[in-house]
C-alpha cells in the first residue's frame, strides 16, 4: 500500500505521512495526558511510525535519495556544524532542571529522538524532494514554512504550550527548518538534521522553566532565529554542493 502510493505520487505520499504523523502523535499525547504519564502512549506510536518509515526507505533502496547516508561535504566546509551545536544548548540557557519524573524524562527523550527522525524524513526528505522537481527555492520555502506552522498543533495536543511560547516556536522552527533544508541540499544527508532535531527537542525536558520569563522567552526565540537563519544564509551563499558524488 505504501509503495503503491509512493509510486503514484511522491507529493501525496509526503502529505499522507504529514497527516498520519500529526494525527497519531496528537492522539498519543492526549492519551498520555489522560493517563497522567507524559509520552506514555506517544512513544510507542512514534516508535512504530519510525520503524515503518525506516524499513520502507531501506527496503526500497531510497536511503541515499532521502539522506540516510554520510554527508558529502567535510565538517570544515560546514563550519563543523558549530551553529547547530549552539542551537542544541538553547533549552539549557537559563539553567537545568528535571521537570518530570525520571521515567517520564526517559519516555520524553526517546519520543523526541523519534520526532527528530520522523519530521526530518517527512518535511526535509519526502516533502522537499517531491516539490523540488518544480523548483528548489519554492520547495525549500514550503518545506520550512510548513514545518514551522505545523508546530501550532502543540496548542491543542495536550503538550501544555501557551500561545506566546507556541508562536515563538513556530517562528524559530521556520528558521531552523530553512537551515536544515540548506544542510540537506548541500551535503545530501539528513543525518546532521535528524540528530540535531532529536537532541534539541529531547534536552527541553531539562529546561529550567521556572526561570524562563516572557521576556527571556522572546529573547531566546529571536536568538534562535538569528543563529539558524544566519547559518542557513551562510550555507546558501558560501557552501557549494558537489555534483556527481
Amino acid at each position: 500500500m505504501l509503495k503503491k502510493l509512493y509510486q503514484k505520487s511522491e507529493l501525496w505520499f509526503a502529505i499522507a505521512w504529514i497527516a498520519a504523523y500529526v494525527v497519531f502523535a496528537s492522539v498519543g499525547d492526549n492519551l498520555s495526558s489522560e493517563a497522567g504519564v507524559q509520552k506514555l502512549f506517544t512513544l510507542p506510536v512514534l516508535a512504530v511510525l519510525s520503524a515503518v518509515l525506516f524499513f520502507f526507505v531501506k527496503k526500497n533502496g531510497l536511503s541515499v535519495k532521502y539522506g540516510l547516508c554520510k554527508p558529502q561535504l567535510s565538517g570544515a566546509e560546514m563550519l563543523f556544524y558549530l551553529p547547530l551545536i549552539v542551537l542544541l544548548t538553547a533549552n539549557l540557557w537559563y539553567g537545568v532542571s528535571l521537570n518530570t519524573s525520571p521515567t517520564e524524562a526517559v519516555l520524553y527523550i526517546l519520543s523526541m529522538l523519534c520526532v527528530g527522525f520522523l519530521e526530518e524524513m517527512i518535511f526535509r526528505g519526502f516533502l522537499f524532494r517531491a516539490m523540488s522537481v518544480n523548483g528548489v527555492k519554492s520547495a525549500a520555502i514550503v518545506s520550512s514554512v510548513t514545518f514551522g506552522v505545523g508546530h501550532i498543533v502543540n496548542l491543542v495536543n495536550g503538550s501544555g504550550a501557551d500561545l506566546l511560547s507556541n508562536l515563538l516556536q513556530v517562528m524559530y522552527a521556520v528558521a531552523i527548518g530553512f537551515a536544515f533544508v540548506m544542510i540537506y541540499c548541500r551535503t545530501k544527508s539528513l543525518l546532521p538534521c535528524i540528530l540535531t532535531h532529536g537532541i534539541f527537542n529531547g534536552l527541553s525536558v531539562f529546561s529550567n522553566e521556572a526561570a524562563i520569563t516572557p521576556r527571556r522567552n522572546i529573547i531566546s526565540g529571536v536568538l534562535l532565529v538569528v543563529i539558524a537563519g544566519g547559518y542557513a544564509l551562510y550555507i546558501a551563499l558560501a557552501v557549494k554542493e558537489r555534483d556527481g558524488e
